[in-house]
């Protein structure tokens, strides 16, 4: 028999028999009402094979007490105001002001979702927020955030004025005061922190995430800014990507960038294909396109590649280590120096091969001031002369053409001269 001696109803007390489970879920439910105890609520019973067995005074008053608070609870009053037909919640002056067919839309602030007419699943919290909105699935918390938005859909904007003039545009986020805030049509863009993308107008697909971040944007699309005013001049340009502070910040119109690092390409306005890697990589580049910093400021001349702490690193070709690079017209690049039989094959005498070398014609020359500025005065061969003395003792280019002379195998020829 297990007894229990609590407050079942006035005048009633609890004697619960080892048959009778549902007296003892009923007091284990009015304990647990009121508390957990510290350990399960039939734990406080024991076996007993008479009536006069009792539970503590203590747990006894502890149970009256936890009674009398379940029979005296009620719901809150006055109940919460705001529920409307169809799953709508508007707290604030004119929220939801023109609501007529439109489902679970929650508006909370002055004038918040005031336009909105059949649009479902928004939700608006702030003054002015999603006013002028009549589509569905936008999200706006901050005062004014996405407040012209009108046929756009699936914004979220979190943060005073965010998305503010967006009227269109589909898609977005913008997380931050004034972010993506003078969007009009621009959609799938992303916009985290203060004033990132704030200029954009069409711009689509762009990503920015820092104070400022792509804060000059208009029209460029696809694009991504990661840092402090990374990109933070561009216009126009399209599929540039900087990550740092200030990374292409002066990039205004230059396409297809790529700045990693801190003040990367922060100087180049209107190039293309650029790429720098590091702190203030390819600061010195301003026009030029397609040049490759790595390490370095470079400088402001397309078509080129800047290396750091390789010409600092002397390292003459002695001994059994160092060994030169070679690059081919694909770009690839590798070590020169192999004559190991395991990289060869049809190896036979020279002969009379080697007697080309008579037919060349040594010259003296400077190369164009584009590729020497120095003008120094420089000896050897001419490719073109060369191919048509024998063919295989010169590089040639992508388009065929004769490009360099092999001077490494003519210093073979004079061996058997």
């Amino acid at each position: 028999m297990f007894v229990a001696d609590a407050q079942r109803e006035p005048g009633k007390r609890f004697v619960v028999r080892a048959d009778e489970p549902d007296g003892f879920l009923e007091l284990d439910l009015r304990f647990r009402l009121c508390g957990e105890l510290p350990r399960p609520g039939r734990a406080i019973f024991r076996n007993s094979s008479d009536m006069k067995t009792r539970i503590s005074p203590v747990l006894i008053a502890f149970a009256v007490i936890c009674v009398a608070v379940v029979q005296n609870m009620h719901a809150v009053l006055p109940p919460p105001d705001g529920g409307y037909p169809g799953g709508n919640t508007a707290e604030g002056y004119l929220a939801l002001g023109s609501l007529t067919t439109g489902t679970y839309n929650n508006a909370v602030g002055i004038y918040s979702l005031l336009n909105l007419t059949t649009g479902s699943f928004n939700t608006a919290n702030g003054a002015g927020a999603l006013l002028a909105n009549i589509a569905d699935q936008n999200t706006a918390t901050g005062a004014g955030a996405l407040l012209g938005n009108t046929t756009g859909a699936r914004n979220t904007a979190n943060g005073a004025f965010a998305l503010f003039r967006n009227t269109e545009g589909g898609g977005n986020t913008a997380i931050g005061s004034i972010a993506l805030s003078n969007n009009t049509t621009g959609v799938d863009n992303t916009a985290t922190g203060s004033g990132a993308l704030f200029e954009n107008v069409t711009g689509h697909f762009n990503t920015a995430n820092g104070y400022q971040a792509l804060a000059g944007n208009t029209a460029g699309t696809g694009n991504t800014a990661t840092g402090h005013q990374a990109l933070r001049q561009n216009a126009s340009g399209d599929a540039n990507t900087a990550n740092g502070l200030q990374a292409l910040f002066s990039n205004t119109s230059g396409d297809s960038n790529t700045a990693m690092g801190y003040s990367a390409l922060s100087s180049s306005s209107t190039g293309h294909g650029n790429v720098a890697l590091g702190v203030n990589a390819g600061i010195a580049v301003t026009t030029a396109s397609n040049v490759i910093c790595i390490a370095h400021n470079g400088q402001n001349v397309s078509n080129s590649c800047y290396i750091g702490k390789i010409y600092s690193n002397v390292q003459p070709q002695v001994g059994a280590d160092p060994d030169l690079v070679t690059i081919n017209s694909s770009g690839r690049l590798g070590r020169a120096n192999v004559s190991s039989r395991r990289y060869k094959h049809d190896i036979k005498p020279m002969e009379k091969a080697s007697e080309a070398i008579y037919a060349l014609n040594p010259v003296s020359f400077r190369y164009h001031k584009q590729y020497d500025v120095t003008q120094t005065m420089a000896f050897g061969l001419i490719a073109e002369e060369v191919a048509d003395v024998n063919p295989d003792l010169v590089g040639r280019n992508p388009e065929g053409q004769p490009e360099s002379v092999r001077y490494e195998q003519i210093n073979a020829m004079l061996l058997n001269a």
